[in-house]
């Protein structure tokens, strides 16, 4: 194998140029020559597909900063039909003529589901990425777990639904234990619960902090380092009557109440708090709004104006009870230097595994507790349920106390070993050395894409 792709699909993270950095340095090693594909799929459907060279003569080009969030190389949502034959035989046509050997995708679950009819075409693998931590398997029988439920009137004619799982679970058999973007975004949202306690400290005030993780918690739960009081995943519907009795018993004792909630939150009926309003994107995901609100809606009714009014702190819940969405910032910026080292591994590992002659597989963070963590490649079919499919990972639910609402004991030996030692001196150090940097106040900001366009090929019209 001489020549190989790689593009990144799906939501940007912290960590893919740390991904797309770690292939081409093993790629530069093994001297095989490595194309960036522009946009992720949306190359693909292009024509010209425009591309840059990565390394040539085996040499990173100077534009490439595993430090630096997003991608590179752009991204989209876009994904292969694998009902469209034509479409896909086109496709692996304009791959032979870039003389591509074998493709890289970066992205999570979604990219993994969409990448299954290229690789009937030519060998293409998984780097993992992801800050919702939900590409892996909490256990290896997992899909087998996924059932089928007759629904006439939904779009497919049924739903799916996981069944009560029977393994006997262990932290050590984890498959993919933690994605490369979940730490910095956890880092993020820790460091936005500590601010916001500051406020709902100062104005006696309850604040409900809303993080990404569309059915999977665990952002939320790594928030537990910015010490909220309560903790609310979308993988235990929600008991209204136990949350506002422990607000209360909180707000009585400390004046102020810090609640995390991940976007996806359920009520006892299993419907989404914050689904009033949906959109959906090109790949098919349901963009969630209004989980934080919905949720201070239902605490304002049940509270009431009164309760504020006797502690004389402020004339009604409405004025007590404030929200805040973490948002996009969990998704860009510097990745700390646990997610760019692995993020690197993963990237190399997949070049390794398309030259072992892999074929559909994923490269994955492995982890036990007597070898600590290391890189392996997976077999991307034993992500598939009966039918095929590929299910975003949930948080295993007994990392999660539904009584306490915190993380459980299960769940603290989870998070240990991922944010231990996941910041560097030079993290801090980078943001001591740039933040305030006097130039900052002079200098227009400079965009990678400036200079990645002037590297942009595209390839020649067929005579």
């Amino acid at each position: 194998m001489k020549r190989i792709g790689i593009l990144t699909a799906g939501g940007d993270t912290p960590t893919m140029n740390a991904t797309i950095q770690g292939a081409v340095v093993r790629a530069n090693q093994l001297k095989i020559e490595i194309l960036g594909l522009i946009k992720g799929f949306n190359s693909l459907f292009n024509p010209r597909v425009p591309h840059v060279h990565l390394n040539p003569l085996y040499q990173e080009i100077p534009e490439m900063d595993p430090t630096k969030g997003g991608t590179m190389i752009g991204s989209s949502r876009d994904y292969v039909d694998p009902n469209k034959t034509e479409e896909l035989d086109i496709v692996a046509h304009r791959l032979e003529r870039l003389r591509i050997e074998g493709l890289i995708c970066v992205g999570g679950d979604g990219t993994l589901n969409g990448l299954q009819p290229l690789a009937e075409r030519l060998p293409t693998v998984l780097a993992p990425k992801t800050i919702d931590n939900d590409l892996g398997l909490n256990y290896p029988e997992e899909p087998n777990e996924w059932v089928r439920v007759h629904e006439p009137q939904s779009k497919n004619g049924y739903h799916y639904e996981h069944r009560a799982s029977q393994a006997i679970f262990d932290l050590d058999y984890i498959v993919n234990y933690v994605t490369p973007g979940y730490a910095t975004a956890v880092y993020v949202s820790a460091s936005g619960v500590e601010r916001i306690r500051t406020t709902a400290e100062s104005h006696r005030r309850i604040a409900i902090i809303e993080v990404m993780g569309r059915h999977s918690g665990y952002i939320a739960l790594g928030s537990a380092y910015g010490r909220p009081d309560i903790i609310l995943v979308p993988e235990h519907p929600l008991n209204i009557e136990h949350l506002v009795e422990r607000v209360k018993q909180l707000y009585d004792l400390q004046k102020n109440v810090v609640i995390v909630c991940g976007e996806g939150i359920v009520d006892e009926q299993g419907n989404e708090l914050g689904a009033e309003t949906r959109t959906s994107d090109p790949a098919g995901n349901i963009a969630l709004s209004g989980a934080a609100e919905a949720l201070r809606h239902k605490m304002i009714h049940m509270i009431g104006d009164r309760y504020f009014q006797l502690y004389r702190r402020g004339e009604s819940a409405r004025e007590a009870i404030f929200t805040r969405k973490v948002g996009h910032t969990q998704r860009g910026g510097r990745p700390i230097v646990f997610d760019r080292f692995y993020a690197a591994q993963l990237g190399a590992k997949a070049v390794e595994l398309l030259l072992e002659g892999r074929n559909n597989a994923v490269s994955i963070l492995q982890y036990t507790g007597a070898k600590g963590f290391q890189v392996n490649g997976y077999d991307a079919n034993r992500f598939r349920d009966r039918w095929g499919h590929i299910h975003a990972r949930r948080m295993f639910s007994q990392f999660y106390d539904p009584i306490q609402m915190k993380p459980s004991r299960l769940g603290i030996n989870y998070l240990l070993p991922i944010f231990t030692d996941a910041i560097g001196d030079d993290d801090m150090e980078h943001i001591r050395r740039t933040l305030f940097a006097p130039g900052n106040l002079a200098q227009p900001y400079h965009s990678i894409n400036t200079d990645i366009n002037k590297r942009i090929r595209y390839l020649e019209e067929e005579k």
